[in-house]
């Protein structure tokens, strides 16, 4: 039982580790959107985010909004081709 309960903790740490980490690479991939200052193009794109070891990938898909002058982005990231965390926000047009 002791043993179980170690792995269920090392899994849990690990698990909030990896959402931590995936956090700081959906807000850069977000962030890098907002800094160029340029409307962003609808589409999907994938960028590599290597954080403490750890290769993650950030898909960014925008899509249009029934406003035209907004855009939604959405940053999914994943390790090993799994879901880590996804991000949503809303891009104006500058």
């Amino acid at each position: 039982a002791g043993m179980k309960a170690m792995q269920s903790v090392t899994a849990n740490a690990e698990r909030q580790a990896n959402a931590v980490l995936g956090n700081i690479c959906a807000d850069n991939a977000l962030g890098d959107i907002r800094i160029t200052g340029q409307y962003p193009n609808v589409g999907d794109n994938t960028v590599a985010c290597p954080q403490a070891g750890r290769d993650m990938q950030v898909r960014l898909t925008v899509r249009p909004t029934a406003n035209p002058s907004f855009r939604r982005v959405d940053a999914e990231v994943f390790l090993n081709g799994q879901p880590v965390v996804q991000e949503v926000t809303i891009v104006g047009r500058y």
